[in-house]
């Protein structure tokens, strides 16, 4: 398959193919191929998901965001050793410099865990979440997001590797235990006041499914081979799918973790997204993965100031740190020191 330099659009993977018969599965994997391999982004629709269900989503998410600020601000991840809960437009920061948005960051629901001596710092980001009061109903909706998702997810990282060549189930065992799953609900509120139009800057997601609900305001650009950028306007009834740096490592640069960004809507316009990860279990360690065209694979990115780590942990962590660094400083100031070193 040739390299391709530009786009005028994403591809748009029908993932309901898979259960129409073996002709029909056979060209999803030929369509899944290309776009994983050539783009890294794709729009996803045939998964399941019915309007009913995103747009109860999106309600609870405009609800969260309609709270008075002192009930957002209850609940700020700079409560939260574990970087759960909200972040104030301004707050967060990719490659140094601000994001225009707030969020509310909402993993799996487990307990509070502070690595022990010899354990790697990577376990703070186990813990609980945080709750507004003001808002019951915004734990069912988000923890049961995270399971409807994870099921989609989970199906097409099978279809996936299946499409290259791997065995479909290579991974499965280190998803199957404590998976570190996690969701943002996200509001662009405009242009920042001074003019930049950085809704947030040009990263790559730290794992390896990232499946996104957007409203219908647009925003999401994806950076091409030839360093331009590509307008995802939204599509009705799809997921915007992007690999993340895991698959990346797995497959030896084979498929390739895409830079991206949002800019802000114009003015005081506000837009709203739901961005789902898909990890696995923080101590996984991500192991080759052997597909039909290994040697085809030309190596993984090589970045200084994003180095790439096998040990899923490791690679979560850094980013983290990097994005939220009043957190880091106040519950984590030995890692912030090491993360510099």
């Amino acid at each position: 398959m040739p390299e391709q330099s530009h786009l005028s659009a994403l591809p748009v993977i029908d993932l309901s193919a898979a259960d129409r018969g073996p002709r029909h599965r056979e060209r999803l994997h030929e369509d899944l191929h290309t776009a994983a391999h050539e783009v890294g982004f794709f729009h996803l629709v045939g998964h399941g998901v019915d309007p009913a269900e995103t747009g109860a989503l999106m309600r609870a998410v405009r609800a969260f965001f309609a709270l008075p600020e002192a009930d957002r601000l209850s609940i700020a991840n700079l409560r939260s050793p574990h970087f759960r809960g909200y972040t104030r437009t301004g707050d967060e920061r990719t490659a140094g410099r601000r994001d225009w948005r707030d969020q509310l960051d909402i993993g799996a629901e487990r307990p509070s865990r502070a690595p022990q001596p010899g354990e790697p710092p990577y376990w703070w980001l186990e813990g609980p979440n945080q709750w507004p009061a003001a808002l019951p109903e915004l734990r069912t909706a988000a923890l049961g997001w995270i399971d409807r998702l994870a099921g989609v997810a989970g199906r097409l990282l099978h279809e996936l590797l299946a499409a290259i060549g791997a065995p479909s189930d290579f991974y499965a065992p280190i998803f199957a235990e404590r998976p570190h799953l996690h969701l943002k609900m996200v509001r662009y509120p405009g242009r920042a006041p001074d003019g930049a139009d950085q809704g947030v800057g040009v990263h790559k997601d730290y794992g390896f499914l990232t499946l996104l609900l957007q409203d219908e305001v647009g925003g999401l650009q994806v950076q091409q081979p030839d360093g331009t950028f590509l307008d995802v306007p939204p599509m009705p009834g799809a997921f915007v799918v992007n690999l993340g740096e895991l698959l990346e490592v797995a497959t030896n640069g084979y498929l390739k973790a895409t830079e991206h960004r949002v800019v802000s809507p114009p003015g005081s316009r506000e837009r709203f997204s739901v961005p789902f990860f898909y990890n696995p279990r923080l101590d996984a360690r991500i192991d080759p993965l052997l597909f039909a065209h290994t040697d085809r694979a030309p190596g993984v990115t090589q970045d200084p100031a994003n180095p790439l780590f096998t040990e899923y942990g490791l690679n979560e962590l850094k980013g983290w740190l990097r994005g939220h660094p009043e957190v880091a400083r106040r519950h984590h100031p030995g890692l912030v020191a090491s993360d510099r070193a």
